[in-house]
């Protein structure tokens, strides 16, 4: 039947329809609007249980960074006992085998800092390459300002020979990241240099190429891991992980204070500290040259 030859609906009708269809509308409304609030319900307990499970992570993270450290440990691989590896030509290392360190075995910091500082290890070898001996914390950017400045002239005259570069890794900073990210970095380097010593001076640039900021909570032990890979050395994840070189850092960080030690970079040449005495004038690559001259 065509819609002309349709009966006509009483107005009761219309009316009736008009409810039947306000009331399908709001009917299909309440569904949406129930449909919406238990989505959002449910959007809120997947927020909150997200946010609870990042604090859990950050809780768990920093009680971990901030776990006591054992008082005696390993030493690397090709690390001495005073906490340093020593660089040659190229990406050759001082190589060594694994020892231990305790610290009960170190003397007690003195009350004010010696006029000369006695370094173990740093004295000059009569017909030996120059010995520098550099004190630095990852997280110092004075450190990363000395070496962007003396990098080159350190890694020339290794090259050449006529030099050794032993960088100290301490954890004097750790009181200015939240994370200890001092000794995490050095830690990292620690293990870079046991497990692949060639790739330990490509890993030192690299954390100084991607310094933190001092007092942030620096690169994630994750971060740390990655950047040993990419820079080709082999895995380090356990070792991070375990901090099997934390007590080893620990050590060094305490020797450099009880022998007066008061900051970084600290550095060397020869056993003779740069930028004190006649040296504070001194620029440091006409310093190091001098020792370098008198080697002839």
């Amino acid at each position: 039947m065509s819609p002309a030859n349709e009966p006509r609906q009483s107005k009761a009708e219309r009316t009736a329809a008009a409810r039947e269809k306000a009331r399908e509308i709001r009917a299909a409304q309440l569904k949406k609007d129930k449909r919406t609030k238990r989505l959002i319900g449910w959007g809120i307990v997947v927020a909150v249980v997200a946010i609870i499970a990042i604090v859990a992570l950050v809780v768990t993270s920093n009680i971990k960074n901030s776990a006591p450290i054992a008082d005696s440990g390993p030493t690397p691989a090709n690390g001495n006992v005073h906490g340093g590896v020593t660089l040659l030509a190229n990406t050759e290392v001082v190589k060594s085998a694994p020892a231990t360190i305790n610290l009960a075995d170190l003397p007690s910091a003195p009350a004010t800092p010696p006029a000369q500082i006695k370094v173990p290890g740093a004295d000059a070898e009569a017909g030996k390459p120059v010995k520098v001996v550099l004190y630095i914390d990852f997280i110092c950017p004075v450190c990363k300002n000395f070496e962007t400045q003396y990098n080159p002239t350190l890694t020339k005259l290794r090259n050449d020979g006529k030099i050794t570069v032993e960088y100290r890794p301490l954890g004097f900073l750790d009181r200015s990241s939240s994370t200890n990210y001092s000794s995490r970095a050095a830690n990292a380097a620690a293990c870079v240099v046991n497990e692949s010593p060639e790739k330990y001076s490509d890993f030192v640039d690299a954390l100084f190429a991607k310094q933190p900021a001092e007092g942030s909570a620096g690169l994630s032990d994750n971060e740390l891991k990655k950047l040993a890979t990419d820079t080709g050395a082999k895995n380090i994840d356990q070792c991070v992980d375990d901090k099997t070189y934390r007590p080893y850092v620990k050590y060094a960080t305490q020797e450099a204070a009880a022998i007066g030690v008061t900051g970084t970079p600290t550095v060397f040449v020869e056993g003779k500290q740069w930028g004190t005495g006649d040296s504070a004038k001194t620029p440091f690559d006409q310093f190091l040259q001098a020792a370098v001259d008198a080697k002839k």
